[in-house]
């Protein structure tokens, strides 16, 4: 492992904690370039930001994010994580449900120069629904 690699493991796990977790919004464009490309945005979903702030926090504002593994080659970081949060507004179509959930996330990561700048996730979001449509 090199120190680069090294340094980009870290870039990520700021960008969980501090960002996504915190809701610290200063971070976002301190560690996500203008060139940043997010995969998820050209399948028609929204912008990280929007999604991060208007969406996913509203509806678990409580969340947690746990990294359970990282690895790096060159300037990728491959993250396996979970989000942890109570189900407090609307989301992905199903009404608030007070339901404590947690599903994995695997991400990979283009760090370059510290920033973000490509982004890829596939998210475990039929255990979400799952979880969500339970009665708690």
């Amino acid at each position: 492992m090199t120190s680069l690699q090294d340094a980009n493991k870290l870039v990520v796990q700021r960008f969980n904690k501090e960002f996504i977790e915190n809701k610290d919004d200063s971070v976002y464009d301190e560690l996500v370039s203008t060139e940043f490309h997010d995969g998820g945005k050209d399948k028609g979903g929204p912008d990280p930001f929007v999604f991060f702030t208007k969406i996913f926090r509203p509806a678990f504002p409580d969340a947690k994010v746990v990294i359970h593994e990282q690895i790096a080659e060159g300037d990728q970081v491959v993250t396996r994580k979970s989000y942890e949060g109570t189900h407090s507004s609307e989301f992905m179509g199903v009404p608030a449900t007070g339901n404590t959930v947690s599903f994995e996330v695997i991400e990979i990561i283009t760090v370059r120069d510290g920033k973000y700048v490509d982004h890829s996730a596939i998210p475990d979001t039929m255990s979400l629904l799952k979880q969500l449509k339970s009665t708690p």
